[in-house]
């Protein structure tokens, strides 16, 4: 079973994305989801890095959420 996160909750981030300069662990809010089908990754648009207007996609399993990071 896929976990759908909803939108406009916070997320951290579960590694690293370099071309973003953005680290494990940053904050962002989900602004859009995009529904795959079965056996597929969902995507996710992400915003609210310390980047000023720049929104990114990411697949599901690059974010987490925000407790659980916070648990971490």
């Amino acid at each position: 079973m896929k976990v759908q996160h909803s939108l406009f909750s916070q997320v951290a981030l579960a590694q690293d994305l370099p071309e973003y300069n953005l680290k494990r662990g940053s904050v962002a809010t989900i602004v859009e989801h995009y529904p795959m089908p079965e056996g597929e990754e969902d995507g996710y648009s992400l915003e609210g890095f310390d980047l000023p207007h720049v929104t990114i996609e990411v697949p599901a399993s690059q974010i987490i959420p925000i407790a659980q990071w916070q648990q971490e």
